[in-house]
């Protein structure tokens, strides 16, 4: 948690105490709703914080993640909740539904796009396989490897290929769908 923080420019430091105890509270005991303990954060973080905007869903997505015995926070909600939905955020704690509707509509959204990325990235990685023993060069099953695993590669030297030679198997790769 305190990695991120760095990367999202905020000190966990000047957290308001009860945020920091309202996320240990979610993630020393299950909750019933995992989504509810999500939009509780947000709720919170936004009342404390009203400037906030990132950290709330940060939060809110590490929460979830913990709840749900995830190895990793996953980044859902930031491309998926609106801000207009952000900003009712607050009411949720005086029992108000509207911010819960958003959130689990965001989720949902979320869960789709996810769904669906991971559709094109398993079509794409058969491809890759299906095409791997075209492939001439030193570095191919090294460099067929790093594509599978990483999220990008450049088409610099290899391990034991020039730089010529990583370039021409990325564009037989390109050449070959």
């Amino acid at each position: 948690m305190f990695a991120l923080a760095t990367t999202l420019d905020h000190p966990l430091g000047s957290l308001p105490s009860e945020i920091v105890e309202l996320a240990s509270r979610h993630t020393r005991r299950e909750h019933a709703m995992p989504v509810l303990a999500a939009a509780e954060i947000i709720a919170a973080s936004r009342r404390l914080l009203p400037n906030e905007e990132a950290l709330p869903l940060w939060l809110a997505d590490a929460v979830l993640a913990h709840q749900l015995r995830w190895p990793a926070p996953v980044p859902l909600l930031a491309a998926h909740l609106s801000r207009g939905a952000l900003r009712k955020a607050p009411q949720h704690l005086d029992g108000e539904t509207v911010f819960m509707n958003a959130l689990c509509a965001a989720y949902t959204a979320a869960a789709v796009a996810a769904i669906d990325l991971y559709s094109d990235l398993a079509r794409r990685a058969t491809r890759l396989l299906a095409v791997a023993p075209k492939l001439r060069g030193k570095d191919a099953d090294i460099m067929v490897g790093i594509l599978l695993v990483e999220d990008a590669q450049s088409a610099g030297p290899g391990k034991m290929a020039s730089d010529r030679s990583t370039r021409r198997l990325f564009e037989r790769l390109v050449s070959l769908g």
